[in-house]
């Protein structure tokens, strides 16, 4: 998965990857962990697993992120490679505070991967740019 989580997420979201490809679940014992590991973000990240939340946007150029639709409908952008998302609760639970290692839009995307949930939608380069550097208004 990504080398910014600590080596016992890491470990997990591996686990769970092998499970689900042997047997199409997540295991009681593997929700435990997963709420043991990463908190409260776990349930809210797997409703956004559920709804199919989770985009992979890839351009030409071979570069992607994810942009997930929150539980109001706004969209996020949470780049996996550097363990970042948009949203004001990474900054503030994840960044500030430091009592999570996640937020819920990055947990999904995490867990879409695992589970090979991710929808995935090809961009320009033009487009990918235009999300990294908005213009101001």
């Amino acid at each position: 998965m990504d080398a910014a989580l600590p080596a016992v997420a890491e470990e997990l979201l591996q686990e769970i990857q092998r499970a689900f490809r042997e047997t199409s679940q997540v295991s009681d014992d593997q929700l435990l962990a997963l709420r043991f590991v990463f908190g409260a973000p776990v349930v809210p990240a797997l409703d956004l697993v559920d709804r199919q939340s989770v985009t992979r946007l890839v351009s030409p150029s071979g570069r992607m992120v994810y942009q997930v639709a929150g539980s109001s409908g706004k969209l996020y952008t949470c780049y996996s490679s550097c363990h970042f998302c948009s949203c004001p609760a990474f900054a503030f639970s994840v960044l500030r505070k430091r009592d999570s290692l996640v937020c819920k839009h990055l947990l999904a995307v995490y867990l879409s991967r695992a589970v090979g949930a991710c929808q995935e939608q090809n961009i320009s380069n033009q487009q990918l740019t235009a999300m990294l550097l908005p213009e101001e208004k």
